[in-house]
């Protein structure tokens, strides 16, 4: 089995926030890459996939690629499985075969909701019928994963937002100045995720070659309210938001109410925990404030 360290590396899913953050770590090293958009490659034609795979051969296959339009995967429930379920089987089946570590993106989306700690990589997931469609197609993803049987590093994250893609921060951003009060729900609690710190944390445990899945999220934890309360807070917007419940702001897709990760296991292997969420925050804010026409608009998820 090649290491970690040597070979090329082939990312999926570049044209997002973790993808960018990855190629431009593995351009910092030095390390040869192919950094594919799906404007490159749908990822949800195995026979592509497989083809590129082979032709490449890479000893690193980075999976940043997913339909994470959450409430639209519950329209494309086929479509959601074939890019989050079986995709991912896919690259872990040719990974295995090339004796590759193939890293994969996880979701909080695959627990229920109901806990009352955080969950720990362990934790048994939701059953199937009281997951979201979309919580359906990750956890899909990951148990064909673990099943092809290869090396591979299951990262578990939650609320990511980040430069080069839709999230929530810049969505309150943006309603911020167009509306003169906001509404947020104050009955989901998780943890926010910066991309570019979930991006160091992956080379982090690559570094120390961690298998299996790890929790990766910063630390802290907060409602979605607290969460768009303090981007106003330090964005220095006076627009009031106000906190409501879910069952006030309905959505097609089931959200878990509570899905905080443990993150033991991380600090275990690394050393220390991610920085606090709203640390990462103003580092978000920082970024947008340099370049504001890289930001974009966003629109809510996880």
């Amino acid at each position: 089995m090649r290491g970690v360290s040597d070979g090329r590396v082939m990312i999926f899913g570049a044209g997002g926030m973790l993808g960018r953050a990855c190629a431009a770590e593995l351009q910092r090293r030095g390390r040869p890459h192919d950094a594919l958009r799906h404007a490159d490659l749908d990822i949800g034609d195995e026979a592509a996939l497989r083809r590129t795979l082979a032709a490449v051969r890479p000893s690193l296959i980075i999976n940043t690629a997913a339909f994470t339009r959450v409430d639209d995967c519950e329209q494309q429930r086929d479509h959601a499985l074939r890019i989050n379920g079986h995709a991912p089987g896919v690259m872990a089946d040719v990974a295995a075969s090339l004796g590759a570590t193939l890293v994969h993106i996880s979701s909080d989306y695959i627990f229920g909701g109901e806990g009352t700690r955080p969950y720990r990589e362990e934790d048994p997931p939701a059953p199937d019928d009281r997951l979201s469609a979309y919580g359906l197609s990750k956890l899909e993803g990951d148990r064909r994963v673990m099943a092809a049987g290869g090396r591979h590093l299951i990262l578990r994250t939650s609320w990511v937002f980040g430069p080069g893609g839709a999230n929530f921060v810049d969505t309150i951003l943006q309603a911020a100045t167009t509306r003169p009060q906001l509404k947020v729900v104050n009955d989901q609690r998780g943890r926010p995720t910066f991309a570019p710190d979930l991006c160091a944390a992956l080379f982090a445990l690559l570094d120390r070659r961690a298998t299996g899945v790890v929790n990766v999220a910063n630390s802290a934890e907060c409602t979605w309210y607290e969460f768009a309360v303090e981007i106003l807070r330090q964005a220095g917007i006076g627009t009031p938001v106000a906190p409501c419940t879910t069952a006030e702001y309905p959505r097609p897709a089931k959200r878990p109410a509570y899905s905080v990760l443990d993150l033991d296991r991380f600090a275990e292997l690394t050393g220390r925990p991610l920085r606090p969420w709203p640390e990462a925050l103003a580092a978000h804010l920082a970024i947008r404030t340099a370049a504001p026409s890289g930001s974009g608009t966003a629109a809510t998820g996880s």
